[in-house]
Order: C-alpha cells, then sequence, then structure tokens
C-alpha cells in the first residue's frame, strides 16, 4: 500500500485551530503502518467526548466545538479518519473499503483504551461510528446522531443520490467548496482553505472519492451484512441516545425516525432539530455544546 502524508506547513495558521496534533500508529491487516492523528482539549481526566467527522472534512470541522467542551471540563477527542485530515492517505482507491475504516478505527480507539464515551457522530462520522458502538458496547455510556445513518442496502435520499454522481463526475475535488456548499452558511476564505489543506493535490484525495461509493445503499454493496448484524446490537442498546439532525439537510433528511423508532436509548430522550445544512457543525456549535452537555448531565 503507497502511503501519502500531508506536510505539516499545510496545517499552519489555520483560523480556530489552536490544537497541538496527536498521533498513533495503526497497522492494516496487510501489515501497512498508518498514522492515525487526532486534536483533544480539556482535562485528561474529564468525562470523554468523541468527536467523529466525515466526508469530505476533518476535525476541523469541531473546532468551536472542541474549545466549547474542553471550557466546560470534558475532554473532546477529535480524531481524523484515514485519508482526512492529518492522518496517512492511502494513494489507490481501492485501498478505501468501509471494513478497513471500522478495523482502523477500532484499533484506535482499543489503543487508546476509551471508555465511559459519549459519541457525537455526522456523515461517514456515523456510519463508522455506529460500527465502534456496535462491537464495543461497553466502551460508549451515551450517543448523539446527526446527520447521519446506517445504511442496509434499501436505498437512499435523492439528495444522497445527486451527491453520489457529483463525487464522481467533477474533475477537481474541491473540499473547501464542497464544504461550504453543504453548511448552510458562508464560509470564509481562511476556513474553506483550512479544509483544502489536507490535500496538497488531487492524488491525496482518493479516500475523498472513493467514500460516497461505499456507502451501502443497495444489496450489492459491501458491508450490509455487517451494518445489519450492527443494528441488531444496536435495537438492544438501551443506553441513552440522542438524535440531533439539522433542518437542512437533503442527504439525510428524514434519518433520524429509524433511530427514534428502533433503538430503546432513544425512547423518552429529547431529541433535537438543529439549524445548518448537513455540516451542521458549522453552524451551530455553540448549540451542539449545549446539547451534548444538556444531554450527559440529564444522563448521568
Amino acid at each position: 500500500m503507497q502511503v501519502l502524508r500531508t506536510p505539516d506547513d499545510r496545517f499552519e495558521g489555520l483560523p480556530d485551530w489552536p490544537f497541538e496534533p496527536r498521533y498513533r500508529d495503526i497497522v492494516d491487516a496487510d501489515g501497512t503502518v498508518l498514522r492515525l492523528a487526532w486534536a483533544e482539549a480539556g482535562p485528561a481526566v474529564g468525562p470523554i467526548v468523541l468527536l467523529m467527522h466525515g466526508e469530505p472534512s476533518w476535525s476541523f470541522l469541531y473546532r468551536k466545538i472542541i474549545a466549547g467542551l474542553a471550557a466546560r471540563g470534558y475532554r473532546a477527542i477529535a480524531p481524523d479518519l484515514i485519508g482526512f485530515g492529518r492522518s496517512d492517505k492511502p494513494g489507490a482507491r481501492t485501498d478505501y473499503t468501509y471494513e478497513r475504516h471500522v478495523a482502523w478505527m477500532s484499533q484506535w480507539l482499543t489503543g487508546l483504551d476509551l471508555t465511559d464515551v459519549t459519541l457525537f457522530c455526522q456523515d461517514w462520522g456515523g456510519l463508522i461510528g455506529l460500527r465502534l458502538v456496535a462491537a464495543f458496547p461497553e466502551r460508549f455510556a451515551r450517543v448523539v446522531v446527526a446527520n447521519t445513518g446506517l445504511p442496509t442496502g434499501t436505498g437512499f435520499s435523492e439528495g444522497f443520490n445527486a451527491w453520489l454522481k457529483l463525487s464522481q463526475t467533477i474533475p477537481v475535488f474541491a473540499t473547501g467548496m464542497i464544504v461550504n456548499m453543504g453548511s448552510g452558511r458562508e464560509l470564509s476564505e481562511a476556513e474553506r482553505a483550512a479544509y483544502d489543506a489536507p490535500f496538497p493535490d488531487e492524488t491525496y484525495k482518493e479516500g475523498a472519492r472513493q467514500f460516497p461509493t461505499l456507502v451501502p445503499i443497495t444489496l450489492e454493496h459491501g458491508s450490509v451484512a455487517e451494518n445489519l448484524a450492527a443494528w441488531k446490537v444496536l435495537e438492544g442498546f438501551d443506553k441513552p441516545f440522542l438524535t440531533a439532525f439539522s433542518d437542512g439537510d437533503p442527504v439525510t433528511k428524514g434519518g433520524e425516525t429509524a433511530f427514534q423508532a428502533r433503538v430503546p436509548g432513544a425512547r423518552g430522550q429529547p431529541h433535537v432539530t438543529l439549524p445548518g445544512g448537513h455540516f451542521l457543525q458549522e453552524v451551530c456549535p455553540d448549540r451542539i455544546v449545549e446539547t451534548l452537555d444538556a444531554f450527559i448531565r440529564d444522563n448521568p
């Protein structure tokens, strides 16, 4: 496996980003060593909130949420998925599979021995994060899902289908522009540049290109069986589970209803609808911090 690593100077001077990177090596099944990066703030002994991003963003998406949670005494941890942010980037599209991503993040989670975790996940952060919950339910105390899903081959929204087509046909995968289009507000030039920072050129974007094709929206996709098995675990998950979808995301609109109906821990919770587009973190970071803080305090 050929592995690319984004030069450090690409991440200098990013707005609202004072966090020093932390790294951990993980080993792929083929023996390749991959460096996974994350940002962290708050007291080392504080309650853990795991913030998982999706496509095509990175932990920069959570910059204001990390700071807000840390100020309230939480240990906020935001990893960069392999292929994104400061994490290593395998160089071929075929290097990226759904199951590999789950395995990579599982190795990272268990390697850090994170326990009593509150998960906040959006987009692919949910497709991967919820698989972690299903694999290691004892490590998770609470879950908040936002603009995500756990598909099992039964189709997806027209919004997703439009994104799938766009992602596979645009000649230049302009990450900053894509996040800007999906945020629900106009990002500054510096913010758009921060989303472009992990990708010096198109060769670094194989994961970003491949991700949309991996969502198991048909029975012919990989990971359908694995996601069905994960749903079986979630259908017995009685720990606190909250939906916090936004009011302006055509990709995941209505996706919260499956979680509310099928996950026992979601019953009786004060589910919220937040403002914003697909990347709601860019519109309402303070509301997300308040929602997480109240959810954790109300479900000790």
